[in-house]
C-alpha cells in the first residue's frame, strides 16, 4: 500500500519501506540499499523525504533519553516525538529552551528541516543539537560534534537528510521551568506591523494569527515565568484579553490546545499551540512558510495584506512568529534573525496556488526562504541560491556520502552534488 504524509498531499514514490527494529538492522538495511532515505512523523508537505527506492522510519527502534547532568545535555533518539522527549526530561527536572506548535513531530525530521518554535530570544530546535549520530553509506555509525567538528558539524545538523540516516541526536538542555499562555483579540494588523518590536518582546514567546484581510489579529502571548523581562500586567498589551480558550483557527474547538487564560504549568504544555493527545492543527490542510529578514516586516506585512481578497479564501489561518539567528548553514535562519510567516491552507492544491504565487511574487524579493518542510512554487535552484554556503554543504555531501546513497531528486536539485 502506498505510503502518505500527514496531509496526505505527497505520496511516496519508495519501492520498499522498512521499521528496522535495531540499530544493527539499519546499519545491514543501509549498507545492503542502493538509495535510501529517512522518513520521521511525516509532517513535511515537501517532497524533501521521497525516493524510489528504500524508505526508513524509525519510530520502531528503541527509545531512548539519556541526560547527562555534568554537561546539561540529553542524548536522544531520533525517531521520538518531541513530546516524549518533553516529558521523559520534565520528569527529570529538565526542559528544553523552545518547542515547535506541535509536539506530534520527530526530532530527527525536525531537525533536519530547522522547524521552529517562536520568540525573539529562541533559535530553531536544530540550533539545541551539540552532537549527530548517524548511520553512513557502508552501514558505519558516523558521530559529528559542536566541539570536536566545527568545520563542518554545522552543515550536518540542518541536512534535510542527505548526509546519513541520523539516529541519536544531542540536545542542550536547562532546569525545568513553568510557562503561563495568554491571548488578546482583535487586535489591529496595522498594530502589530507598527509596533513590531513590543508586540513580540511581549513575552518569552509570541505568535500573531490572521487572515489578511480582516485587518484584525490574535495574539498568543506565552510568559516564562522564571525569566526577567515583560510580564502579563506591563509593556505591550493591544487589542482585548480573551475571556475564554480559543483555538488558532476560528470556530475551531479549543480542547485540542494547550491551557491559555494564564493559568501557569510546566514548560512543555504551554509553548506548544496543541496538547499531543489530540489531532493537530485544522486537519484537512496544505501548509506553507517563509523566513525573512526581521527587518523587512513592515514591508512584508503590508505585501501580504494587500492581496488579503485572494489569499483569505484559501487560508485556514496565518501564523507570524519570530526565530534567533544561528549559524547552521541550511537553516532559514542562517546568519540573521528573522520573522516567519505561516500559512495553513485549505486542502485543495488547484485553488491554493494562484494566492501561493502570488505570496512568493511579493516575499522572495523580500528575502525570504521557503522552509524545507512545506509547500512552494520556487524552483529548487532559486531556493538553493539563497543560502551562501550551498558549495559547502555540496562538498560535505560528496565527503560524507561519496556513493551517493542518500541522494534523492528533492536535493540533488537543490544543490548539485
Amino acid at each position: 500500500m502506498p505510503i502518505t504524509n500527514w496531509a496526505g498531499n505527497v505520496t511516496f514514490g519508495a519501492a520498499r519501506v522498512h521499521r528496522p527494529a535495531t540499530l544493527g538492522d539499519l546499519r545491514h538495511l543501509v549498507a545492503t540499499s542502493r538509495r535510501v532515505r529517512a522518513l520521521g512523523s511525516g509532517h513535511s508537505f515537501s517532497l524533501v523525504a521521497d525516493t524510489v527506492h528504500d524508505l526508513v522510519r524509525l519510530d520502531a527502534l528503541p527509545g531512548s533519553v539519556e541526560i547527562d547532568t555534568a554537561t546539561s545535555t540529553a542524548a536522544v533518539s531520533a525517531g521520538l516525538r518531541y513530546a516524549d522527549v518533553a516529558e521523559h526530561l520534565h520528569h527529570a527536572g529538565y526542559a528544553l529552551a523552545t518547542l515547535a506548535s506541535l509536539p506530534h513531530i520527530s526530532v530527527a525530521g525536525s531537525c533536519a528541516t530547522a522547524t521552529h518554535g517562536s520568540g525573539d530570544g529562541s533559535r530553531c530546535l536544530a540550533a539545541a543539537v551539540v552532537a549527530v549520530e548517524m548511520v553512513g553509506p557502508e552501514g558505519d555509525l558516523v558521530t559529528l560534534s559542536r566541539d570536536h567538528d566545527p568545520g563542518v558539524f554545522p552543515g550536518a545538523v540542518v541536512a534535510l537528510g542527505a548526509l546519513g540516516i541520523v539516529t541519536r541526536l544531542t540536545l542542550e538542555i536547562e532546569p525545568a521551568y513553568e510557562v503561563a499562555q495568554r491571548v488578546r483579540l482583535d487586535v489591529p494588523l496595522t498594530e502589530v506591523a507598527d509596533c513590531f518590536d513590543e508586540v513580540f518582546g511581549a513575552a518569552y514567546s509570541v505568535s500573531t494569527f490572521t487572515d489578511w484581510r480582516s485587518g484584525r489579529a490574535a495574539v498568543w502571548l506565552k510568559h516564562r515565568l522564571d525569566a526577567p523581562g515583560p510580564r502579563p500586567e506591563s509593556g505591550w498589551a493591544g487589542g482585548r484579553a480573551a475571556e475564554r480558550p480559543m483555538h488558532p483557527v476560528p470556530g475551531m474547538p479549543a480542547r485540542a490546545c494547550t491551557k491559555q487564560q494564564g493559568v501557569p504549568g510546566p514548560w512543555h504544555e504551554r509553548l506548544p499551540h496543541f496538547r499531543p493527545a489530540h489531532a493537530p492543527s485544522a486537519g484537512q490542510e496544505l501548509q506553507s512558510e517563509y523566513y525573512l529578514p526581521r527587518q523587512a516586516a513592515g514591508k512584508a506585512f503590508a505585501a501580504i495584506a494587500e492581496i488579503g481578497p485572494l489569499v483569505a479564501p484559501v487560508l485556514h489561518i496565518s501564523e507570524v512568529r519570530t526565530v534567533r539567528g544561528d549559524d547552521l548553514w541550511l537553516s532559514p535562519a542562517y546568519d540573521r534573525d528573522s520573522l516567519t510567516i505561516h500559512f495553513t491552507w485549505i486542502r485543495d492544491t488547484a485553488a491554493v496556488m494562484p494566492a501561493l504565487r502570488a505570496v512568493e511574487e511579493r516575499l522572495l524579493p523580500l528575502g525570504a526562504r521557503p522552509h524545507w518542510g512545506k509547500l512552494t512554487t520556487a524552483r529548487p535552484r532559486q531556493i538553493g541560491a539563497l543560502y551562501e554556503r550551498a558549495a559547502d554543504f555540496a562538498r560535505l555531501r560528496r565527503r560524507l556520502d561519496p556513493p551517493g546513497k542518500f541522494r534523492n531528486a528533492y536535493v540533488d536539485a537543490l544543490f548539485p552534488a
